[in-house]
């Protein structure tokens, strides 16, 4: 019996911003998710904070100092807003509800820079939504290095450590690459 093929209509790019890069001691921050068509059209977004208690936020943070000091304005705006911010549980059933509301019954295609990096959060604290993912996944990261490794083309984005406008980037440097592409 054959699978039937995987082609999804949407993608769903997602960006996470956390205290560090590991899904056992560090938390996440903030998520970002737009869906777009295969013409990376912007159709919809989706945008939420994760609040934490202030100490212990404050506490993994310095954990990764050397990162967080190089990046004080994102990592300002991200302890201002935690404040705001809504409990795990809770942003993972709106992403959840947001899903479910502009993509298919059937597995989601995942996209975005360094995607495996925010599945293995998505996978570690969002069970839910890691069960509408695809296992496959549209990383940007893997034609940055061959585009830069093989053909010396490089894409200057701006990293602003901010979810939305890092998956807005992610989606910018991605055309880039696919219009130096000749099919």
């Amino acid at each position: 019996m054959t699978k039937p093929a995987f082609k999804p209509k949407r993608i769903l790019w997602v960006d996470l911003e956390m205290t560090g890069l590991s899904p056992r001691d560090d938390v996440i921050l903030e998520v970002a998710a737009i869906a777009t068509d295969w013409d990376f059209k912007e159709l919809t977004t989706y945008e939420g904070v994760v609040q934490h208690d202030i100490a212990a936020l404050s506490e993994k943070l310095a954990a990764n100092a050397a990162f967080w000091d190089e990046n004080a304005e994102a990592r300002d705006g991200l302890l201002e807003q935690n404040m705001r911010g809504k409990a795990l549980d809770v942003i993972e059933g709106e992403l959840l509800a947001f899903i479910d509301e502009h993509f298919d019954e059937g597995p989601v295609l995942l996209g975005g820079n360094s995607i495996h990096q925010d599945r293995k959060f998505i996978e570690q604290w969002w069970p839910r939504v890691n069960n509408r993912l695809h296992y496959r996944m549209l990383d940007v990261s893997a034609w940055k290095v061959v585009m830069e490794g093989k053909y010396k083309k490089k894409f200057a984005k701006p990293e602003s450590h901010r979810a939305l406008e890092d998956i807005r980037g992610s989606i910018e440097e991605l055309k880039y690459y696919l219009k130096k592409v000749k099919v």
